[in-house]
């Protein structure tokens, strides 16, 4: 993992990160017309290492072709967070920060790290996904093609409420948090424990869990109560608290339009090539509301995922999963 120091970097709310980081990774070789670009934004909790597998020789995102860029955001240490943040910003008094500063940062990165002024795709996620959109109408000068993949521009009402009844609502409300001035982020894991609990009945489709399925067990578990323990508790519980609930209001706040725009004449001016993606089951970012997004976008293509594991096939948990979505990056790169 490697850092890039952003200085006392301006935030779209006005104020001033002093001392700004953003953490990244990179694959591959930059080509002589640095025109080879990829960026792969991560997701809410996920340090770009998360994102690793996805990469390989012969694979659509392959480092012999192509050089690409793991950003983190800011919320998500090692970049800027509320947890490696010195005072007067430390803790709960980290400034607020949006998917805007996230994708600014990413593109000074890019261009003051390495001098380069052309993507070829920009990919991702969940929280990923909502920055692809932000890179894609903000910086559409720069991006040639975009493929957001189970994520939206702003996050549909639902997803709203999950991330704020299901993420922050369990952490703001243990009786240790105290406004976030806790002294050791452990003290707060009975609320990282309840984040995963909802989790666990909210990330996975239903089907998940039918007696006749037991999907779970595909993951090498015994019972749902491994699951939740070994999957979703081992997710949650290493997070800071603080770090956690800035992700989460981040998202929600998500808007890449102005003031007064619908989401329809947002869409309607994103000129990249788009492959928008959904999987079947997916509650937080369902295929429906991903197929209306991609009418909105002129001459984006649509392609729904049918797999049993919903928004948590972003793991890349079976074989299938793997191929579906590398055939969907594939097509997003050559198509």
């Amino acid at each position: 993992m490697e850092i890039f120091e952003l200085g006392d970097f301006q935030l779209i709310s006005g104020a001033t990160l002093p001392a700004a980081r953003l953490a990244y990774q990179t694959f591959g070789e930059l080509n002589a017309a640095k025109d080879n670009v990829i960026v792969f934004p991560t997701f809410l909790g996920a340090p770009a290492e998360v994102l690793n597998g996805w990469i390989g020789e012969g694979r659509p995102l392959d480092p012999s072709r192509y050089f690409i860029v793991l950003p983190g955001h800011f919320g998500l240490a090692p970049s800027s967070a509320p947890s490696n943040t010195p005072a007067p910003f430390a803790g709960p008094a980290f400034p607020e920060v949006s998917i805007a500063d996230d994708v600014i940062a990413q593109r000074r990165l890019l261009a003051d790290r390495f001098d380069v002024h052309e993507v070829r795709l920009v990919l991702g996620w969940s929280i990923g996904a909502i920055q692809v959109y932000e890179w894609a109408l903000r910086f559409g000068d720069v991006v040639r093609r975009i493929a957001p993949i189970a994520g939206a521009p702003t996050p549909p009402p639902w997803t709203k409420l999950w991330l704020k009844t299901v993420v922050e609502e369990p952490i703001t409300a243990d009786p240790h948090w105290n406004g976030g001035d806790y002294q050791d982020a452990s003290a707060v894991s009975g609320g990282l424990a309840r984040v995963a609990h909802g989790s666990a009945l909210t990330a996975p489709p239903r089907s998940f869990y039918y007696g006749s399925a037991e999907v779970w067990r595909t993951l090498g578990f015994d019972s749902v109560d491994g699951f939740v323990q070994g999957f979703w508790e081992g997710f949650w519980l290493p997070q800071d608290p603080n770090d956690v609930v800035v992700q989460a209001r981040k998202a929600r706040a998500s808007w890449p339009g102005a003031d007064g725009e619908t989401l329809q004449e947002v869409l309607g001016r994103v000129t990249a090539k788009t492959t928008v993606a959904a999987l079947t089951g997916d509650s937080l970012f369902p295929p429906a509301e991903c197929r209306q997004y991609a009418s909105w976008i002129p001459g984006a293509q649509f392609r729904e995922i049918d797999s049993v594991y919903g928004h948590l096939a972003t793991f890349g948990l079976s074989e299938g999963d793997v191929k579906a979505i590398d055939d969907v990056i594939r097509h997003a790169l050559e198509g």
